[in-house]
């Protein structure tokens, strides 16, 4: 009768203590504290198109280059926070943005109305005009010219924006074709698949020296607008940051030895 008394109480000690453990298990964990948006970051990932030269591209090593990379080091020195690119997919790059995955969108990213309404932006750093560019042996003269022929363009860039914008100026090509990069654009334009590219004037100076009289601007803007740095809606702590570091080497002349670097002058705003 005592071994029985022994076990029964056994197992109710038992009970009780699985009961115990049971009860701690069942209590609501506390909350993780929110991220201190106010905080200064320690890295900043910056998503860009590696094939955008000259802002930002690989070069004959795999190396990531451009006026943008040198210009975010400057900036890095500056504010005392390093900054990483990280390629992504163009296309994709509000996704990339709003994920998480980077912190800002630089790379020749221009600040367009329709942007404006869903990022926040940097000041301005440089204009950026859009212009038609044919074969240097091309019949076309003037962007009148143009009508019914064929343009390819850069998917999502601000080329496809401007022409979003104003369906008349769209309608009037024969066709339009969006490659993911400008370079498939030039080959279509050399390949005589295209009749003219419509890009960025600092790009298209750009490809243009590396190919002396093989392309030729056509006279005239077709828009112009400026490039920033894009950045989530809620981040103005960040927005602040890269305004200073902005402001800083531009003020103490590193961004216009940049300039003078990539495009043989200095373009960039003050």
């Amino acid at each position: 009768m005592r071994k029985s008394l022994k076990i029964i109480s056994a197992l109710a000690a038992s009970a009780m203590i699985i009961g115990a453990f049971a009860g701690c298990g069942g209590e609501k964990k506390a909350e993780a504290p929110a991220a201190d948006k106010s905080a200064k970051p320690t890295k900043i990932v910056a998503g860009m198109d590696d094939t955008f030269a000259p802002m930002g591209f690989r070069d004959d090593k795999g190396e990531i280059v451009g006026f943008d990379i040198d210009m975010a080091k400057a900036v890095s020195k500056e504010i005392g926070i390093p900054i990483e690119f990280k390629p992504i997919d163009w296309a994709s790059k509000e996704t990339e943005l709003e994920s998480g995955r980077i912190d800002c969108i630089w790379n020749g990213f221009t600040m367009t109305p329709e942007r404006q309404k869903v990022l926040a932006f940097t000041k301005p750093y440089m204009d950026n005009v859009q212009v038609y560019v044919v074969l240097a042996d091309s019949a076309v003269q003037k962007a009148e010219e143009l009508k019914g022929k064929k343009l390819s363009i850069q998917e999502s860039s601000t080329a496809q924006t401007l022409l979003d914008r104003d369906e008349n100026l769209k309608k009037s090509f024969g066709e339009i074709k969006a490659y993911p990069d400008l370079t498939a654009c030039f080959m279509d334009l050399e390949s005589g698949r295209a009749d003219a590219v419509l890009a960025d004037t600092c790009l298209i100076e750009y490809y243009m020296t590396k190919k002396p009289n093989k392309f030729r601007e056509l006279p005239g803007e077709v828009s112009k607008d400026t490039f920033s740095i894009g950045i989530k809606k809620d981040n103005k702590v960040l927005v602040d940051i890269l305004n200073d570091g902005i402001d800083k080497v531009i003020k103490n002349g590193e961004a216009a030895k940049i300039s003078q670097k990539w495009f043989g002058k200095d373009i960039v705003l003050k």
